[in-house]
């Protein structure tokens, strides 16, 4: 593959001594027009790299505030080929800032895997995280993602052997997601000492950057497990900030506000040795 967006920024990041702020938010959550004036606030408010939710109707991995977030989006009349627009018109005014793409495998089969990453790449799509395609089915989109010149980011949890973590980091790049917790998105609290182990074994098998989350909640949190990993990936508690703003008419500065705590709590990290 080529260099891609998230590889520079990461690179930047380890350069600068700083763990990167991922944020995940679901693209068309309230509706259109709001979602994409919180795409645009995020990296104004620290984020590095954004994850843009694709709303789908079985969320099988999402907590109760993603779940909430996306059904609000597809009411709102949000698929895929408009979160697509989102990112091609976010693009348009920012050319630095790395999006992925996070979601499930059945909206990009309908859509059609050439033709969505035919559009993926012209919108400046950078990365892919799709929960539910694991390395057996790598043929299916990693691999000719990979091709496109897009990332694939892979979901590792501690219980996976390493025998399986060989397997699924096998095609992964951009980064590893860590995930913190079990069970589903924004519900349990992570442990930083069991992060930490997981961390360490992902690193055995892999020179990626790896970012925690799953349960990162606040701007100590962002500080705990950012001296853990390379990065720390914040969604559940955006999504709420989003509801929050939208009942008080102010969904992007509501996110804004939140989101910059988390980004000056990123940049004071006190950055320990790379655990190896």
């Amino acid at each position: 593959m080529t260099t891609t967006r998230i590889d520079r920024r990461m690179a930047k990041l380890k350069a600068e001594g700083r763990p990167a702020l991922v944020t995940y938010f679901m693209g068309g959550d309230p509706d259109y027009e709001t979602s994409l004036s919180i795409m645009k606030a995020l990296p104004k408010a620290g984020s590095d790299i954004i994850e843009l939710g694709m709303p789908f109707s079985d969320p099988m991995a999402d907590g109760p505030a993603i779940q909430a977030a996306g059904l609000r989006a597809l009411k709102a009349g949000q698929t895929l080929a408009r979160t697509l627009e989102m990112a091609r018109e976010f693009r348009a005014g920012d050319n630095d800032t790395p999006i992925v793409m996070m979601g499930y495998y059945n909206p990009i089969y309908i859509y059609g895997v050439d033709r969505f990453l035919t559009d993926a790449v012209a919108s400046g799509i950078d990365g892919l995280i799709i929960v539910d395609l694991p390395p057996e089915m790598d043929a299916e989109l990693c691999i000719p993602a990979l091709k496109a010149g897009i990332n694939f980011i892979r979901l590792i949890s501690s219980n996976a052997s390493d025998i399986r973590l060989k397997q699924q980091l096998g095609q992964a790049s951009g980064f590893v997601y860590c995930v913190s917790t079990h069970g589903t998105t924004g519900l349990a609290t992570p442990d930083p000492q069991k992060v930490r182990q997981l961390v360490r074994r992902i690193r055995a098998f892999t020179a990626l950057p790896v970012c925690v989350g799953f349960g990162i909640k606040s701007a100590d949190d962002v500080q705990t497990f950012g001296a853990i990993a390379d990065g720390v990936v914040v969604g559940s508690e955006i999504v709420h900030a989003i509801a929050r703003g939208v009942a008080m008419g102010s969904a992007a500065a509501s996110v804004g506000a939140f989101v910059s705590d988390l980004g000056n709590a990123v940049r004071s990290v006190p950055r320990a040795p790379r655990i190896e």
